[in-house]
């Protein structure tokens, strides 16, 4: 599949699931928990004619304008086509379902079910280098220059969103839209953490040829081999190093089963993977060949 069609799918899927922790849980509470959504919730209450979702695609197209100076063309467009989705659903569903009800009556839990579904929704789409439109924008920018959370600089900026919104709404709507810019910063970072989780294997064993040719051919991962002396033995053993995806463990730890029961597997869990394979993509070069996953 096209990686820009790949791309542009997982988009679409988490502009739609921030849509729908939106309009079916924030929404109906005027929950303004921060983002240009939160500022249109404020505006709706002023010009109840305006949809919602007008707004947000108006005060967006500012925002954008920023995002293509700043943060490169590439993640203007996408983000474009986001806030498109997003206003556009979220326009619509105020059109099909106008007298729409909350599901429950309990706010606090709309807004923890609002907040869980929109932050999942909002990972997805930061995760492929894009924006929902908003305060994220503004929070990527910090990030660039700052190198802070994208969850914590959202936290400040959403923070005057909720005052406009306690401004509107009262003290009550608030005090839970201020609860939920908190559950909704830490959600985002655990959520983008979770997309970005690669598997750290170090394998000894004696058919550390065979594990690494299966490796490399199989797998399509890089590998780096250590030379290690065991400890009570006093033997030399080899290492092998490589980072890969949880389904790619899977598949090399059963390897590794197969052939050798008594090789020693340690993993840990990596939370961030730059280098070939993971953020970019392999290099033509058959001078200079360096493959993913560890050293060539």
């Amino acid at each position: 599949m096209n990686k820009m069609i790949k791309k542009l799918i997982i988009l679409t899927i988490g502009t739609l699931i921030l849509t729908f922790g939106f309009f079916f849980f924030i929404m109906p509470f005027n929950l303004t928990i921060g983002g240009i959504s939160g500022i249109a919730i404020s505006l709706n209450a002023f010009f109840p004619q305006i949809p919602t979702g007008i707004f947000v695609m108006i005060m967006d197209t500012i925002l954008y304008i920023i995002a293509f100076i700043i943060l490169g063309k590439s993640f203007g467009v996408l983000s474009i086509y986001c806030s498109f989705i997003f206003g556009g659903s979220t326009t619509l569903l105020e059109i099909l379902l106008p007298n729409f009800k909350p599901l429950t009556d309990d706010i606090l839990i709309n807004l923890i079910f609002g907040i869980i579904i929109s932050a999942i929704g909002m990972a997805l789409v930061i995760n492929q280098g894009a924006s929902t439109g908003g305060t994220d924008i503004i929070a990527m920018i910090i990030r660039k220059y700052l190198s802070i959370d994208v969850g914590k600089c959202m936290l400040v900026a959403d923070f005057f969103v909720v005052l406009l919104g306690m401004y509107t709404f009262g003290t009550k709507s608030g005090m839970y839209a201020m609860l939920g810019i908190c559950i909704n910063s830490i959600v985002i970072d655990k959520a983008i953490a979770g997309l970005n989780t690669r598997v750290n294997m170090m394998i000894t064993s004696d058919r550390y040829k065979e594990i690494n040719t299966y490796i490399i051919d199989q797998i399509s991962r890089g590998s780096t081999i250590f030379k290690a002396v065991g400890g009570f033995s006093d033997n030399e053993k080899f290492v092998i190093n490589t980072i890969v995806s949880r389904g790619e463990y899977i598949k090399i730890k059963n390897y590794v089963k197969s052939i050798d029961p008594k090789a020693f597997v340690c993993i840990s869990y990596v939370s961030e993977v730059l280098g070939e394979g993971f953020t970019y993509d392999p290099v033509d070069n058959p001078e200079l060949e360096i493959l993913p996953g560890g050293m060539s």
